[in-house]
């Protein structure tokens, strides 16, 4: 089954610096197979025996704080899960910056569960909807100056990692047969 794991807060800025040639190497000692980076942000696709997507995730933080010594959160989603999500988006893309839409990914359900006020808020000029297992921010003005990112990523806490919606289609991209 193809799987893509989301690395939380890899190489954004000083701390947790992970080159990706050494998280492909993790992942294939992990016996995953087909594993494929993409950017430098802590984004791998990978094949492996269906699994539970927090076992998964589980067996890749405790091998990155054991043979890379960095700590970090994993979200790991099925192939199809993605696919969900990116069918999912209600939100409006068309003439939008694909670099301000972002697309949070839940670790569980009961992170998601979280911000379910928040998704029913009005954020103008940011735009918030929900969608499966993920939630969707569009921020007009820039990612840095949303209200509605903040306030998400303050409930969520490191049970949330966010990707903006051009990473998102690349890895789609990538998962596809």
């Amino acid at each position: 089954m193809t799987y893509v794991a989301l690395l939380r807060g890899i190489n954004v800025g000083r701390a947790k610096r992970i080159a990706m040639a050494d998280l492909r190497t993790l992942l294939e000692g992990l016996g995953y197979r087909d594993v494929r980076t993409l950017l430098n942000s802590g984004n791998a696709v990978f094949t492996a025996p269906k699994s539970a997507d927090t076992a998964l995730a589980s067996r890749i933080e405790e091998a990155m704080t054991r043979k890379l010594g960095v700590t970090a959160k994993v979200t790991v989603v099925s192939a199809s899960d993605l696919q969900k999500a990116v069918d999912g988006l209600t939100l409006p893309t068309e003439g939008r910056d694909p670099s301000k839409l972002m697309v949070g990914f839940f670790r569980t359900p009961a992170d998601e569960r979280r911000i379910d006020g928040l998704v029913r808020q009005k954020w103008a000029p940011d735009e918030v909807a929900a969608g499966p297992r993920v939630v969707y921010v569009w921020c007009p003005d820039s990612i840095l100056e949303s209200r509605a990112l903040e306030a998400i990523g303050r409930a969520a806490g490191d049970g949330i990692t966010t990707r903006n919606w051009s990473t998102v289609t690349k890895l789609l991209a990538m998962v596809r047969p």
